[in-house]
């Protein structure tokens, strides 16, 4: 039902309640969002059933299912692989559970739960992380902010969870091979280890058999800083900082907490400061993925959000039923105090023609309620009836309060996607759960010529030898059987029987080429297929009256075969004059107002769309785009680059890939100058008590302006300036939206004044910001802290920084005795800077770093609160953009300190060798490398011929403890084997396996876990 091909996804509206952007929908996100977020009630995920309320015990008898969420976030991460880009939150745990590092029920339990939200919309690994996000939530922990689009790994990654024998030196190798700093190894550990206990079935070492478990503080089911005040104050019963631990060697909280002179943990005894310094490091653990996964932004819930939307053809084929929900995020507003909401829907061809109804809308009020951690929603049921003839491709929605105000949305300018070139047709298809017999009907226009399929996503459970408790994910394809055409529409059907015996899991999809009806749950059907009674007649596939008739196609088998006309531009349609072939602007639309996309399109449609409009353009067959003006970027194309065919009438072009068939309203205009409105479009210098200060992004994270916000479709200058009121800055975005702040959040910075381009909705005279560009004032008797903010006019051109309250944040361009490089990038499987490094939550500025790498040649700083130091940059690190480099540091908010992979890179000359860890080929004494090779099998040494280990290893120190023997490995980081055979089952592994430094030169790798770096005696 929803169309394949992408709906202009990127713009952002504004969502009143939250003051925070709805993405557009439908969008990548949305199922895992109504997991992490809808738990409870109407539609409720249950997704916080076993960890709710805290203490709940469903792994077993003193094992608290939170506790083991958190964990199996940090296991799955932890054999990442900073330095070659694998491993990280990838769901390879699922292949794990027996390797001897993963040991206990609750990996296995936990990973058997997430096995039933698992789709081809909710990865694995995205369960787990947001798992982690839900364990700490229900604990009463800080919101990790959750990002998505994590792949699920199909194997095994390589060994490498921490264990609790392991020394300072090889925990500070893990941790760093994961990209973790000193510092944050101590956080995280602390921030783990705040829920749960230790248990003497996984560790008799520790605990023993009789105690049973023994927590890690005295609230192991609160997510609080005890853990950390409890050590620092001395009252610690932790069993891994005092106990039957120390003697064995297995104290390993004691070995990490100590391991930098108790100053973190001490730190982490404030309850603000632990809470806050989790969720940061949690936010980055859960954010380790494997090189190539690229995830998505923080997801928030939508303000409003439709669900479960579905269409289905009433009996006698006229009519569809839409039916579904209406969600509205009532945390702010109170489901008391909304009145209705009103569904308004557009016909087939974007236009608002509905046959015989009064109105394209319908309104519903409150029928139920739903719950989250942080959230409750309100649930409106939709119920329209829609004339076959005329359709629906979308829809727009206003929410009503009781006080007489209203709220719209749009969808981002889009209205809300809905197709009606294929239907799965619900009464009519059936599962019998019991044995997985499935059919699917559903309807396609008949005008839709590709021949439709039914995909199935099903799950089935693995066998019990493979010791993996998660389903497998699997998907299957059938060809459809042609029925009875009834009016517009032809029926298709298809069986297939879902093995596995958990069917009610599975997803079906009906796809005819770029035409979808999609992710319907096969729980939501019936036990039996109904039988449809409707008209015999079949006719033509129709479009509302602003297409013109003759597009309409025949899809009787009598159709008789015509020449297709010729397409050709036409000079005029309706008011508005061709005025050539242009390209989309640069980042932004060339028009910037609403937007339509369908299969029907025409010139014509496009124009009734875009009446009252100065411009109007068509684009890729199939999208109309509206506005006052151009974008400055916008630029005129050769003619000939216009010439794709418009959807709904072969005889017209509709522009092509980024190309725009532009029409004016103006008729005469110069070849090579940008359009312009037939009305003045200005800056205002003065609104009210404000001056303008220029066009501004907004923040890295959230808005620019956070002070509070409001959207209106008659947004002026004027009205916001007098809504924000009292406030230092007011800003107009998207034509229609409004927002107020007393500062400018991190990350805001200045933008191109041809950036702001967007009309005021209310004021066609007046600029209003643009899609993530504020149009920002501010006020007149505020203290000035740029030149533009000063002065009485709007600059044709600003070299300002970004406005602040006490300061300006800027690119420091020396400090003493270093000079700024610029922004470069890190490296796949190293440190662009790997000498020495430390971090500082909340203190790190460019002196601090600039005097921790004093004597080095280079020192940079990283993600806000990170400082590096080297005398070579990697070969592989190059040049980025200065402003990828945009997070205040930590200690200093008007200075920058690189970014998330990016550092701000300062040096003392110009110069930049390349450098960073490698496999030495040879090593002095004679000897050469020969290959990375797993150790033996049964618990046997690979190399048995004599062993050391030291926290400063060499690979040079291990040659020469080995000189007797042909061969030495290095292994772990640490220790050192020789021998002059290799023992049963030991094999070759992956170079990029032995990829741990040695503990004593980062420049070189000595293994890693269960892997050695094996040199032979040079012939």
């Amino acid at each position: 039902m929803r169309s394949k091909t992408p709906l202009f996804a990127g713009l952002l509206s504004v969502a009143a309640q939250t003051g925070r952007a709805d993405p557009t929908w439908p969008a990548a996100t949305d199922h895992m969002e109504e997991i992490v977020f809808q738990l409870q009630g109407v539609q409720g995920s249950l997704f916080n059933d076993i960890i709710t309320p805290c203490n709940n015990e469903a792994a077993g008898p003193g094992r608290i299912t939170a506790s083991e969420w958190l964990r199996v976030g940090f296991h799955d991460m932890s054999t990442h692989n900073r330095y070659f880009g694998l491993g990280g939150l990838d769901g390879s745990l699922q292949f794990e559970l027996n390797n001897g590092e993963n040991t206990g029920p609750g990996h296995g339990t936990t990973l058997q739960f997430f096995g039933n939200y698992l789709t081809t919309r909710s990865s694995l690994a995205d369960l787990i992380a947001a798992g982690v996000y839900a364990s700490v939530r229900s604990c009463g922990g800080p919101v990790i902010p959750l990002r998505l689009g994590r792949v699920d790994a199909t194997e095994a990654g390589s060994a490498g969870v921490p264990q609790p024998q392991n020394s300072v030196a090889t925990f500070q190798q893990q941790f760093d091979r994961m990209g973790f700093t000193p510092k944050e190894m101590i956080q995280l550990v602390a921030c783990g280890h705040t829920l749960g206990s230790v248990h003497s079935s996984e560790f008799p070492q520790i605990v023993p058999a009789a105690t049973g478990q023994i927590a890690f503080d005295s609230s192991n089911a609160a997510f609080d800083n005890k853990v950390a005040a409890e050590y620092a104050d001395g009252t610690t019963t932790n069993p891994l900082v005092k106990g039957a631990a120390v003697a064995v060697g297995r104290h390993s909280d004691f070995k990490v907490f100590s391991s930098d002179g108790n100053v973190t943990i001490n730190a982490m005894a404030d309850a603000t400061t632990y809470r806050n310094t989790c969720q940061v490091v949690l936010q980055k653990m859960i954010d380790v993925v494997p090189d190539g996964v690229t995830l998505t932004d923080v997801i928030a819930p939508y303000a409003v959000k439709p669900t479960n939307m579905q269409l289905t053809l009433n009996t006698g084929g006229t009519t569809f039923l839409l039916s579904g929900f209406i969600r509205v995020r009532t945390t702010t507003l109170p489901a008391s105090s909304i009145k209705n909401v009103v569904l308004t829907w557009k016909d087939r061809s974007g236009g608002n023609s509905c046959g015989s109804s009064a109105t394209c809308s319908t309104t519903s009020e409150l029928q139920g309620v739903a719950t989250g951690f942080d959230d409750t929603f309100g649930f409106f049921p939709i119920q329209a009836t829609i004339p076959v003839a005329h359709g629906i491709s979308s829809f727009t929605l206003v929410v009503n309060l009781n006080d007489g105000t209203s709220q719209s949305y749009d969808n981002n300018g889009h209205s809300y996607p809905i197709a009606d070139a294929v239907v799965v047709q619900k009464p009519q298809s059936c599962l019998l759960q019991g044995t997985g017999a499935l059919t699917i009907t559903a309807l396609v226009r008949n005008d839709i010529t590709d021949v439709p399929s039914l995909d199935v996503s099903y799950l089935t459970p693995r066998a019990t030898s493979e010791g993996n408790p998660v389903p497998l994910l699997n998907d299957a394809t059938v060809a459809m059987t042609k029925g009875d055409c009834v009016g517009q529409y032809t029926f298709y059907s298809a069986s297939y029987t879902i093995p596995g015996g958990i069917s009610y899991n599975a997803r079906v999809s009906v796809t005819a080429g770029s035409h979808t009806d999609d992710f319907i749950k096969a729980s939501d059907l019936g036990g039996t297929c109904g039988t449809f009674t409707g008209a015999a007649t079949c006719g033509a596939a129709t479009i509302s009256s602003v297409v013109p008739s003759s597009t309409a196609t025949s899809a009787t088998s009598s159709a008789t075969a015509t020449v297709a006309p010729t397409p050709a531009i036409k000079p005029t349609v309706g008011g508005y004059v061709f005025v050539n072939c242009w390209t989309e602007g640069t980042g932004v639309r060339a028009l910037s107002g609403p937007q339509f996309a369908y299969d029907e399109m025409t010139l014509e449609s496009c124009a009734a769309n875009c009446t009252g409009f100065d411009y109007w353009g068509t684009e890729y067959g199939r999208e109309c785009y509206c506005g006052n003006s151009l974008a400055a970027s916008s630029a005129e194309a050769p003619v000939e680059d216009c010439s794709m065919v418009c959807g709904g009438d072969p005889t017209e072009f509709c522009g092509n890939g980024n190309r725009l068939e532009l029409y004016s309203t103006t008729a005469t205009r110069t070849s090579s100058a940008t359009p312009t409105p037939t009305a003045t479009l200005a800056v205002k210098p003065t609104v009210g008590d404000y001056t303008f200060v220029g066009c501004q992004t907004e923040a890295t994270v959230g808005r620019a302006l956070s002070g509070k916000g409001y959207a209106d479709d008659a947004m002026t200058l004027e009205s916001c300036a007098a809504y924000c009121s009292g406030f230092t800055y007011f800003g107009t975005e998207y034509g229609r939206e409004c927002y107020c702040g007393n500062s400018l959040n991190a990350g805001s910075v200045e933008a191109p004044m041809t950036d702001c381009s967007m009309v005021c909705s209310g004021d066609a005279f007046s600029y209003c910001g643009n899609g993530n560009r504020l149009e920002l004032y501010r006020l007149t008797s505020a203290p000035s802290t740029t030149a533009a903010e000063s002065s009485s006019e709007a600059p044709a051109t600003t070299t300002t920084t970004t406005p602040a309250p006490t300061g300006t944040l800027t690119h420091v361009p020396t400090v003493s005795p270093y000079t700024l490089v610029g922004c470069w990038t890190e490296v796949t499987g190293a440190r662009a800077l790997e000498a020495k490094t430390y971090a500082s939550g909340d203190a790190m500025t460019l002196e601090s770093c600039a005097a921790f790498c004093s004597g080095y040649k280079y020192f940079a700083t990283e993600y806000a609160a990170e400082c590096y130091c080297g005398n070579s940059l990697h070969a592989t690190s190059v040049e980025a953009a200065l402003a990828d480099c945009s997070m205040p540091c930590s200690g200093n908010p008007f200075q920058y300190c690189g970014g998330p992979n990016r550092i701000e890179l300062y040096e003392t000359d110009g110069s930049a060798p390349s450098g960073g860890p490698t496999q030495p080929a040879t090593v002095a004494g004679g000897w050469s490398f020969y290959k990375c090779v797993t150790e033996a099998a049964g618990g046997v040494r690979a190399l048995s011929g004599g062993a050391y280990a030291a926290d400063d290893m060499t690979l040079e120190s291990c040659a020469a403890f080995c000189a007797a023997f042909n061969y030495f490995g290095t292994e772990y980081g640490r220790e050192c084997y020789c021998g002059n055979a290799f023992e049963e089952g030991s094999v070759e592994a992956s170079a990029s396996d032995c990829s741990m430094t040695c503990g004593g030169d980062v420049d070189a790798f000595c293994g890693n876990g269960n892997r050695l770096s094996v040199y032979t005696k040079s012939a």
